[in-house]
């Protein structure tokens, strides 16, 4: 009998617990605008992060498309050498967060970018010949990973905007909070602006 009373205690207790509510944040409170900073924060981050991955694995993939054309007899050594040299130092030239607020590097990181995929594609995709198996798949998921592009910008610049019109609604809490919170500044996008 003592172990159903127990039993009972128990199981009281543990559906009261589940009923509890959370105590809610005021939503103009520093707390909630130190929250919501945070969140925001971290859809940026992520999002950028996608998009950077993406390009990386772009630029990983032209470099074993170069590789693998080196192993094909009547290719030219010396020039993708350079091609290979010119994919190397394209993750140098991108563009970061703060440095994308002239447009010119991101254009400028475009055009060698745009430059160098044109080149391989001719090489590795010529119309007299068939391409082997497995250039012919790293081109396709350099050319879908091209296509994407436009898309994790948008995306990008849909989180930040978000984001900078959070930070000037609620520039008083932020300068309040201090800190980091205080010396947050809205980021650079790719939309231009007017």
């Amino acid at each position: 009998m003592k172990n159903i009373i127990w039993l009972l205690v128990a199981l009281v207790m543990a559906t009261t617990s589940c009923n509890r509510k959370p105590k809610a944040i005021d939503p103009a409170s520093k707390e909630a605008v130190k929250t919501q900073v945070n969140i925001l924060r971290d859809s940026v981050r992520d999002r950028w992060s996608e998009m950077v991955t993406s390009d990386d694995d772009k630029i990983r993939n032209v470099q074993q498309v170069l590789v693998a054309l080196e192993a094909q007899p009547g290719t030219d050594r010396a020039q993708l050498e350079g091609l290979q040299r010119a994919t190397a130092r394209l993750k140098d030239r991108r563009y970061t967060q703060e440095s994308m607020a002239e447009s010119a590097r991101i254009d400028a990181y475009d055009s060698a970018q745009d430059s160098l995929l044109q080149i391989v594609y001719r090489i590795a995709l010529p119309t007299d010949r068939q391409p082997t198996e497995s250039v012919k798949a790293l081109t396709d998921k350099i050319q879908d990973a091209d296509g994407q592009l436009v898309g994790f910008r948008v995306r990008y610049d849909q989180a930040a905007t978000r984001l900078n019109n959070y930070l000037q609604v609620h520039t008083a809490e932020l300068d309040q909070l201090g800190g980091q919170y205080s010396k947050l500044k809205p980021l650079p996008l790719f939309t231009l602006q007017e």
